[in-house]
């Protein structure tokens, strides 16, 4: 499993949400480039960074400090928020990021996406579909988390067939941030439903013992955000996990 440990930029600041909502932030520090570089000194090999001015902005806004970054440490990043053409696709893998995260048009666009998988292949750009639970369904959450998809996640996976993507990133909205743990049903179906994909985990992640599970039901990766901000475990003890 890989570890992507989380920066998320707001107003150039490192931050967390409580829920996917803009209105519960809480802002950790001003230094970014320290984060990312703390986060190669304990060996990490990737980093998640979300320009959440982007994601609700619907445009790119912190697509230059996200290259910056990029350009700044030895480690590979996987970046989004705010991506909603194939420009900037381009402009943060010219910028240094190895992989880039498209959410909302993942889902509301996926003939556009599906043409962008084609043309800089699947290893360079990671869906990220963010869901909250509906009775026994779960909805995507589109547009910094702000409206709700009119299909259901099994239907929005279903319009990337097999060898089409390959890496997937779910996180359960109504535990982001939140500390309360994985939605690891969620995780669990999607990989057996889906094992032409990495999924990745995310959304609540509290504990080494989440990583772990997360392991045992074959996901391929994690990002961790405010588990590691409020010192819930270090990133050496993740990583060693």
């Amino acid at each position: 499993m890989i570890l992507y440990p989380a920066i998320d930029l707001r107003h150039g600041a490192c931050v967390r949400l409580m829920h996917g909502r803009f209105d519960q932030v809480t802002r950790y520090d001003d230094h970014p480039a320290a984060r990312l570089a703390a986060f190669a000194a304990s060996d990490a090999e990737w980093a998640h960074i979300v320009d959440l001015d982007g994601a609700e902005a619907g445009r790119a806004v912190q697509h230059p400090l996200i290259g910056e970054l990029a350009s700044s440490v030895a480690i590979r990043i996987q970046a989004g928020g705010g991506v909603r053409s194939e420009d900037d696709v381009q402009a943060l893998l010219d910028n240094g990021a190895t992989r880039v995260v498209v959410g909302s048009l993942a889902v509301s666009q996926p003939d556009t996406v599906a043409g962008w998988l084609e043309r800089f292949g699947a290893e360079a750009l990671t869906l990220a579909i963010d869901v909250r639970p509906d009775g026994d369904r779960y909805i995507p959450a589109l547009k910094g988390w702000t409206e709700a998809a009119t299909v259901d996640l099994w239907a929005a996976l279903d319009r990337y067939p097999p060898g089409l993507a390959r890496h997937l990133l779910v996180t359960d909205v109504s535990r982001d941030g939140a500390l309360t743990g994985p939605n690891l049903d969620l995780l669990a179906q999607i990989v057996g439903r889906r094992p032409d994909l990495d999924v990745q985990m995310s959304g609540g992640v509290s504990g080494l013992q989440d990583i772990a599970e997360g392991r045992r039901i074959g996901c391929a990766g994690a990002v961790i955000g405010r588990a590691l901000y409020e010192g819930k475990f270090t990133l050496d003890q993740a990583l060693a996990a």
